[in-house]
């Protein structure tokens, strides 16, 4: 069985940034997911499942409000490993050209005085949020990106080479 491409980063040596993740093509279209990391993986502690649900919302409903970007916006959400989020865009794009969008997104979790959709009618788990830790998580990320915007790093994946052996067998090694 193939390993998923996601699965083909090197999670020792990732670090928190913007990555494009895959490109898939629809016809003559394309979408992309995009791997927004905010922590080390297997190197820092996760981000707070509560708080990370309340990113989810703000962040969702502040892309999905952006004038220049609602429309392009298909998905946002969560990483299983609590590491950080996927945004999946229509089109291609390098990650270096939504490093304004993404900061000012997490910027914007500041302002927010309440979880968007945090009601029992909008929301499959309302009572699991926390606006105070989600508004330092995003405030720890924004700093971090305004810190290394000129780090080449925090915009490209670090991939594990799959190698062969003479007998056929496949490894990873990074």
């Amino acid at each position: 069985m193939e390993l998923i491409q996601s699965f083909s980063v090197d999670h020792t040596r990732i670090v928190p940034g913007i990555f494009t993740s895959r490109i898939d093509r629809l016809g003559e279209y394309a979408v992309t997911t995009y791997d927004i990391r905010l922590k080390r993986p297997n190197k820092e502690p996760v981000i707070d499942v509560a708080a990370m649900h309340s990113l989810e919302h703000i962040i969702a409903t502040y892309l999905r409000n952006d004038p220049e970007w609602k429309d392009e916006v298909v998905y946002w959400g969560p990483m299983g490993c609590l590491t950080g989020f996927y945004l999946i865009l229509k089109g291609m794009r390098d990650p270096q050209d939504l490093y304004e969008l993404l900061l000012d997104a997490f910027r914007s979790v500041e302002d927010a005085q309440e979880v968007p959709g945090a009601a029992p009618v909008n929301c499959g788990n309302y009572l699991m949020h926390n606006l105070e830790m989600a508004k330092w998580y995003a405030r720890e990320f924004a700093s971090y990106l305004e810190e290394n915007a000129d780090n080449d790093k925090i915009f490209e994946y670090p991939k594990a080479e799959r190698l062969v052996t003479f007998e056929g067998q496949n490894f990873y090694d990074s």
